[in-house]
């Protein structure tokens, strides 16, 4: 099964960076030693010490310690007809695509590319689909990676938002909405990780689907890199505003649900 991407450490660490909260400041509003601030962020995590620091960052305590003694986890999402998740390595790092296809028409669309496409090319093959759109969630390096081949080998139509540009891609603001066979895909504008990220909200499976990058993560959230608090609300107001059965499809991690991110999730249990 895929891990989660991050940690509790990891997790501190983001809230600590996006709030531009100091060590010191930290240790002084948490009522905690510097110590302690060590140790938790190298893993070594007392409940109590936890439970403290959660508030000052704007983390759920409840949540956050189920992460760091491992007791929570997504439950697994396996990829059914209309939807596939492709992991590759890119440098070291695990990163996610996606398919996403009417069973009736056999239309599809792949989300990203990942570090190698050749997974995807070889299933759309096998599942004799018809990949007809690349919608791209951001424009990081390890998301768009095989993108040259994945275009190449589909003739697909390629889209990228249009605060990211990407060459050979058409650049699409929020509100456009996509037809594939069946499926409806809507776009929202989930930036903050990066400057114009985009989440794809599909409908017409047996589940809303929502693809959205590195914007949210099972248990977690990318960094925000280029405004941590537009990033925290974009993903309270535009994700997880969304039906709880909506399978929320990460460019890291497993998959999860838009349920088990408001209950389980550090950064968002008990906001909405």
């Amino acid at each position: 099964m895929i891990p989660l991407e991050d940690n509790a450490a990891d997790i501190i660490g983001k809230a600590q960076r996006g709030l531009r909260i100091s060590d010191s400041e930290l240790t002084k509003k948490a009522g905690v030693s510097p110590q302690i601030i060590r140790k938790l962020r190298d893993g070594d995590f007392d409940e109590s010490a936890l439970l403290s620091v959660a508030p000052v960052l704007g983390l759920d305590g409840r949540s956050l310690g189920e992460i760091a003694k491992g007791e929570w986890r997504p439950k697994k999402i396996e990829s059914s007809d209309g939807l596939a998740q492709f992991t590759t390595d890119y440098n070291g790092m695990a990163v996610n695509a996606y398919l996403v296809w009417d069973p009736a028409t056999r239309v599809a669309a792949a989300f990203d590319t990942g570090a190698d496409s050749r997974q995807i090319l070889r299933f759309a093959q096998h599942r004799n689909l018809d990949v007809q759109l690349i919608l791209l969630t951001h424009a990081h390096p390890d998301h768009v990676a095989d993108l040259p081949a994945l275009r190449e080998e589909t003739g697909a139509d390629v889209f990228t938002p249009a605060r990211e540009p990407v060459p050979g891609a058409e650049s699409i603001e929020e509100g456009k909405q996509f037809r594939l066979g069946n499926l409806r895909i809507n776009t929202r504008l989930t930036w903050g990780h990066s400057p114009g990220g985009m989440t794809y909200v599909v409908t017409g499976l047996a589940h809303p689907i929502a693809i959205v990058g590195d914007s949210l993560f099972a248990g977690s959230m990318g960094g925000g890199n280029v405004s941590y608090r537009d990033a925290l609300q974009n993903n309270l107001e535009k994700i997880l505003t969304l039906p709880d059965e909506t399978i929320i499809c990460p460019g890291h991690g497993p998959m999860t649900t838009v349920g088990e991110e408001k209950r389980h999730n550090p950064f968002f249990a008990g906001k909405l």
